[in-house]
């Protein structure tokens, strides 16, 4: 059987395995983060989250822990146990084999491998299920899966910073330093987080950056990934000639063969597309490619016209800006280029805003509209 209603203490309990879930953000990609709990009589006998893919899944953990008593209990789970043999074996029968009395789902998994078959397994084992228990903040918490799984496409954050004015940059290209150290801490943090960085060749151009992960405690560096539809930028930019973290450059079929086979020799690696019709890199084809390497994250730091495509072509999820209240006036460079709401009524608003303070910064998260993702490029 089924039961959609919470019971006495639900939700308390759901709270705490999403929270166990949490405790793993960004360590367990392409996979979910998953929490989850054993109760019996009332008291928690076992907890585990997921940690790493190809890993013990979180439902592994719990049991484990609980041993003898898992008989009889209660699972909480923020996610359907899966159902199939991938890396590990299915997380449905070990909860079978335990002798669980219920299990408790936040939300369904919505890959076609599981999609309810878990659920299925569960009630014909005899077991109770429940289902639907703090969903929202479930989804919330899986929506980079879900993207991942649903899109076929690395679920995609844009981080920007401004002056009050609007500015990226001054008028003669110095962007060092818009926002304050700790918001740049911040960003090191996302750096750590997200599967992959993506900028355009006119940041690497500008700026030089390494695109590494430099917090005072280390963390883990993303995948650097750069395009650069005709292969033009210099063998010593930073993000070439460093070993620190992986490179991967995208270019279209036009690009030199020389050039790519000296990026080659450096370690990089070349992700050829064929060029779409303004003779660029397609950016819906990039990120399916992205998402079948295994990369269901990616963190955007910029261009500005690199900003633009991925708006046009609404290929972006998330947007963040850190905005510090100094003015720079001129002509300096502004967040968007190559993109534009003609009215007003045409704008993006972002739904689910949050706004923060970091050090002497404005910080302004929110989500894009869901919108139908057309293919798209940028060089």
């Amino acid at each position: 059987m089924i039961t959609n209603a919470p019971l006495s203490g639900e939700f308390s309990r759901m709270k705490l395995a999403l929270e166990l879930a949490e405790s793993a953000r960004g360590q367990t990609w392409p996979n979910p983060m998953v929490g989850a709990l054993v109760i019996k009589d009332g008291a928690i006998v076992g907890m585990g989250a997921h940690l790493k893919a190809g890993t013990a899944h979180a439902e592994v953990h719990a049991i484990e822990m609980a041993g003898p008593q898992a008989k009889g209990s209660t699972v909480y789970v923020t996610l359907e146990p899966c159902s199939h043999y991938g890396r590990t074996p299915p997380c449905a029968d070990l909860l079978i084999q335990s002798g669980v009395s219920r299990v408790v789902i936040a939300m369904p998994d919505p890959n076609p491998l599981v999609a309810g078959r878990g659920i299925r397994r569960l009630q014909e084992a005899g077991i109770e299920v429940s289902v639907g228990v703090l969903e929202q903040e479930a989804r919330r918490l899986a929506e980079e899966y879900v993207t991942f799984i649903t899109k076929k496409r690395p679920f995609t954050l844009v981080k920007t910073a401004m002056t009050l004015d609007g500015r990226m940059a001054t008028s003669t290209g110095d962007s060092r330093w818009i926002s304050t150290e700790q918001s740049r801490r911040w960003v090191h943090e996302l750096r750590s987080e997200y599967q992959c960085i993506v900028v355009g060749r006119g940041t690497v151009s500008a700026d030089d950056p390494l695109l590494t992960c430099r917090l005072p405690a280390g963390g883990r560096n993303p995948v650097r990934v750069v395009i650069d539809s005709s292969l033009q930028l210099p063998l010593s930019a930073k993000v070439f000639s460093t070993a620190e973290a992986p490179t991967w450059v995208a270019c279209t079929e036009a690009a030199p063969e020389e050039r790519r086979e000296q990026l080659m020799k450096l370690g990089v690696d070349v992700l050829v597309l064929p060029e779409d019709e303004h003779q660029q890199v397609p950016l819906g084809e990039l990120w399916h490619e992205l998402a079948r390497r295994g990369i269901a994250t990616c963190l955007v730091e910029g261009g500005s016209t690199l900003i633009g495509s991925l708006l046009r072509h609404k290929l972006i999820d998330r947007w963040m800006t850190f905005i510090n209240p100094k003015l720079v006036g001129g002509s300096g460079l502004t967040l968007i280029q190559g993109w534009e709401a003609a009215v007003m009524k045409d704008a993006l608003r972002l739904e689910q805003v949050e706004v923060r303070m970091s050090g002497g910064d404005i910080v302004i998260m929110g989500d894009l509209p869901a919108q139908e993702e057309p293919a798209c490029s940028q060089d």
